[in-house]
């Protein structure tokens, strides 16, 4: 049984404290997506990066709503009943990156069992909206697990986005505390479908570690995700949200982060972030052009050696 008894945590360390950014460009991507009546995870979910990505110019949509049909114990996300599908909700978010001129753009959801295809169409359509509109823009889906339905990602896959991501976030052993109503090898298979129906299009996954994991499961997961042809990776710290949410077992150093990313690399990820503030969509666009340069590095190799 896995106990939530209280225990004494440290105070965070110094590689956790930022210093969060502001300036025009903040302000106005925050201002565009108010403007549109739009939700970022950015906000949601209070990530710590949030200022240093909208500086950039960059924002993670969070589409159908920002209430949870699934009630995590790690995510700010607020659980309860969910509001009814907005079905102009493409057109607003493919409007607002249009006007953001970004190059890049994450797209991801609550997790809405409510729905017969958990929000499948919705993705697609709002993929599909993006293209018509900002044609240059590449885009990453970042998805629930749709509770396994090959039909919807088949609809996910089909609209072809540049990366599909479905994060495991934790190890098997901890999914009961951490994700209940997930389940681990449901959410492995989703790799496997997504490298048969489109071999074309990265799939990604993320960990958070600092809840109670040992070293051996978070390796034992890295593999079993390239095992199902997992492309990219990241693995960042757990923060606490709340006091009502789990709390955080452990502050991993950097050090550790790096040789995770090491061994990740080893194991043959094409695109590898691995830190305290790691999260997972941040510097997405970094990790997609980190794997293309390893495809192109390949490929290059291949057409030099000897024979070929």
């Amino acid at each position: 049984m896995i106990s939530r008894a209280p225990f004494q945590l440290q105070p965070k360390p110094a590689w956790l404290r930022i210093r969060m950014a502001g300036g025009p460009k903040f302000s106005r991507i925050r201002g565009l997506i108010q403007e549109g009546g739009l939700n970022t995870v950015c906000q949601e979910a209070r990530c710590p990066n949030q200022g240093e990505c909208f500086s950039r110019g960059t924002a993670t949509f969070l589409l159908m709503g920002s209430r949870c049909t699934r009630n995590c114990t790690f995510c700010a996300v607020s659980p309860g009943p969910p509001d009814p599908l907005d079905t102009e909700e493409p057109k607003r978010v493919a409007e607002a990156i249009r006007k953001m001129g970004i190059r890049y753009a994450v797209l991801t959801s609550v997790t809405r069992d409510d729905l017969r295809d958990g929000g499948a169409d919705h993705f697609r359509r709002t993929v599909l909206a993006i293209k018509e509109q900002a044609p240059d823009t590449l885009l990453e889906c970042l998805i629930p697990d749709f509770q396994g339905r090959e039909e919807s990602l088949q609809g996910v896959a089909d609209s072809r986005p540049a990366v599909i991501n479905h994060n495991v976030e934790t190890v098997p052993r901890l999914y009961a505390l951490v994700r209940p109503g997930a389940d681990y090898q449901r959410s492995l298979s989703l790799f496997n479908y997504l490298k048969n129906r489109a071999p074309e299009v990265l799939t990604k996954s993320g960990l958070m570690v600092g809840l109670g994991e040992k070293e051996a499961e978070v390796l034992a997961v890295l593999q079993e995700l390239r095992n199902q042809g997992c492309n990219l990776l990241t693995i960042g710290q757990y923060l606490q949200p709340t006091p009502a949410h789990l709390p955080v077992r452990r502050y991993v150093p950097p050090a550790e982060f790096a040789a995770w990313e090491e061994r990740a690399r080893q194991m043959g990820f094409e695109g590898v972030a691995s830190g305290p503030l790691v999260r997972s969509s941040y510097q997405a666009a970094s990790l997609f052009w980190q794997a293309l340069s390893v495809r192109d590095g390949a490929l290059g190799e291949k057409r030099l050696s000897p024979g070929t």
